[in-house]
């Protein structure tokens, strides 16, 4: 073990060479790292091939200018970025990100993630990710066309059905994907395939919008069951109100819990009877409004500015489903004291590596996002498949395909985390369970 331990540590002293700055990416490389010594140990032939090297190094990166107009007529550039990390088991495929925040760390961090989900679900995709800094909030319709056309225009050279399929993510939606796709047909002709998470008149499917969210449910569900529980009867701890959060609360109720608080940015809502999801969807998706605009609307909730994670409730499941970073130590410390027995990811990586030591070290079951969040790409690859037949799958069909794939993600992850004996660390588990599909597909494929 010795001798992996130092191989682990000389990759990650390789990458904090290669990219000192790059903290987000730096944190979940790192995390997945440390927990692969059981399946390095057990397979030299990794370590001989150096095949860590080569699966933490994108096999390219795309940096961009993106020129658009606002509507008073000034002139913008944001910068857009695409990484293609990793095409070992099929094309890139990953979301489209449109955050401030978003910079070359960020997109390299969620395209790594992106390699091992999707290898989670079963599905022939590869791992990738991209965005812009463009902020779409507070932008009018024509604005967020004039930039998805602008972005479109060089990202187009690098995607195709068979090459990279981008989705959308954080800031990218329907309205999004239309204008995307959109812009692609017109200087490449319609190939259907090209994006995934379009409009159902074009090409889209079925349950892609519930997807994420309706998948963390099932995956969350699956793990209880393991330990002989169910969902029923659970006060739920939920931040976010965009897309993920929507559909987690709404497939929640529906499996017999009870979610008790939504957020957004600004602040939180909670409601002990229940938030009603059909209130979220009308202010955040047809209204674009704030969360706190659901107190105005239901007596029996509460509107707090700050985050969900300072609020000191009692429940028994915490999803945080906003973004990464969310939960610090001292905050995952408020949720064990607060009596949670399970925490899952509907966000990608929103726990600190400290507050996940806290999980562990309070006995609290973790299902991280990589395994809980992945049913968006999951539907996402279905979409493709459904393009590919050129057909169009009914919604139960659908969703009970994600159901399934879901509870394979927890089972592979639980499989994996018995073999090694790690004493119910799933995130250790689904760490191992996608890297080694992606490692045989590597060594068969040779240096490539």
């Amino acid at each position: 073990m010795t001798n992996v331990k130092t191989y682990i540590e000389s990759i990650k002293d390789q990458i904090d060479h290669r990219d000192p700055d790059q903290k987000e990416f730096q944190e979940a490389v790192f995390t997945v790292l440390d927990s692969l010594a059981p399946t390095l140990e057990a397979h030299p032939e990794y370590v001989k091939a150096n095949l860590l090297a080569q699966l933490v190094e994108p096999e390219r990166v795309i940096q961009f200018r993106v020129p658009w107009q606002s509507d008073d007529g000034q002139f913008n550039v944001n910068r857009g970025f695409r990484v293609q990390f990793n095409s070992a088991i099929g094309p890139y495929k990953g979301g489209l990100r449109l955050h401030p925040s978003v910079n070359l760390s960020v997109v390299k961090f969620l395209g790594f993630e992106q390699i091992l989900k999707n290898s989670l679900t079963g599905l022939p995709i590869g791992g990738a990710k991209g965005g812009c800094d463009f902020d779409p909030k507070g932008k009018s319709d024509s604005e967020i066309m004039r930039f998805c056309q602008s972005f479109m225009t060089e990202l187009q050279r690098h995607i195709g059905p068979d090459l990279d399929v981008p989705a959308g993510d954080i800031g990218v939606g329907g309205r999004e994907i239309g204008y995307l796709f959109g812009a692609y047909k017109r200087l490449n002709g319609f190939k259907n395939g090209v994006l995934t998470g379009k409009g159902l008149t074009f090409g889209g499917s079925l349950a892609r919008t519930e997807a994420t969210g309706f998948g963390l449910l099932y995956y969350t569900n699956a793990m209880l069951k393991a330990q002989g529980d169910t969902l029923t009867g659970k006060k739920i701890k939920i931040s976010g109100s965009g897309n993920v959060a929507t559909y987690a609360i709404q497939k929640a109720t529906e499996l017999g819990a009870t979610v008790i608080t939504v957020s957004d940015s600004n602040g939180y809502i909670y409601d002990p009877k229940g938030i009603d999801y059909q209130v979220v969807k009308q202010i955040k998706e047809v209204e674009r409004g704030r969360i706190r605009e659901y107190a105005d609307r239901v007596a029996s909730a509460e509107y707090h500015g700050g985050s969900v994670w300072d609020f000191d409730v009692d429940y028994d499941v915490a999803l945080p489903c906003a973004t990464q970073n969310e939960i610090n130590k001292d905050q995952a410390k408020l949720i064990v004291k607060d009596g949670a027995k399970c925490v899952c990811e509907g966000a990608n990586m929103p726990s600190y590596p400290d507050a996940i030591a806290i999980y562990r070290d309070g006995g609290l079951l973790y299902g991280p996002g990589k395994a809980a969040n992945a049913g968006g790409v999951a539907v996402s690859a279905l979409e493709m498949s459904q393009n590919s037949e050129r057909l169009a799958w009914s919604f139960e069909t659908v969703d009970n395909r994600l159901q399934d794939i879901m509870e394979d993600i927890f089972a592979k992850s639980e499989a994996a985390d018995k073999k090694y004996k790690l004493d119910k660390d799933y995130q250790a588990g689904a760490n191992i369970a996608g890297f080694e599909k992606v490692a045989e597909a590597m060594m068969a494929q040779g240096l490539v």
